[in-house]
């Protein structure tokens, strides 16, 4: 049987404490993150965001954000970004479209192999830029235009196509150490 995102808005009425996401017709619970992953994570999400919305240029929002796909599937990147001309007002409901950057962040129950298909899932469908980011080998793969490209530290990470002069270092995302 497959399921539609009517079913799913249902059982996250009856179970509002779970994360979810709809694939293929199946219903995915999605397992709370540990620490150190939503830490990395909101920390990209903060320093994109900084950077994004005093120049205007779109929405930054993390994962709490559903995506209706073309392919029907609800998806919730760990962090996305939408330019401002593809969604000028936020919406109360999903957001109808597919982002130009999605960011996945592993955390320890993740399968990095399921991160990178559902990366490739938002690549075929129109993103510009999908990122995985993994703080236990601290590294950073982006995917854009047919390639990949693995970051770590004592790199900068840029995406001139979407945000010409932004840059971070990828040192700067991991959670830090306090002695």
């Amino acid at each position: 049987m497959s399921l539609t995102i009517q079913d799913l808005e249902k059982m996250q009425a009856d179970y509002p404490d779970y994360r979810m996401e709809l694939v293929d017709g199946n219903i995915m619970v999605m397992s709370p993150s540990g620490y150190e992953s939503e830490e990395v994570g909101t920390e990209f999400a903060r320093i994109l965001g900084n950077w994004v919305r005093p120049r205007k240029l779109g929405r930054v929002v993390g994962s709490s954000a559903g995506f209706k796909l073309p392919n029907t599937n609800l998806r919730a990147p760990d962090v996305s970004f939408i330019r401002a001309e593809r969604l000028k007002r936020s919406t109360e409901d999903y957001a109808e479209l597919v982002p130009d950057l999605v960011v996945e962040v592993k955390s320890k129950t993740d399968s990095v192999d399921k991160l990178r298909e559902k990366i490739q899932e938002f690549i075929e469908l129109g993103t510009q830029v999908g990122i995985l980011i993994n703080p236990k080998t601290r590294t950073i793969e982006v995917y854009g235009d047919g390639q990949k490209i693995i970051l770590g530290d004592g790199d900068v990470l840029t995406l001139p196509d979407l945000f010409p002069g932004w840059q971070v270092a990828v040192a700067d995302i991991w959670s830090p150490v306090f002695e």
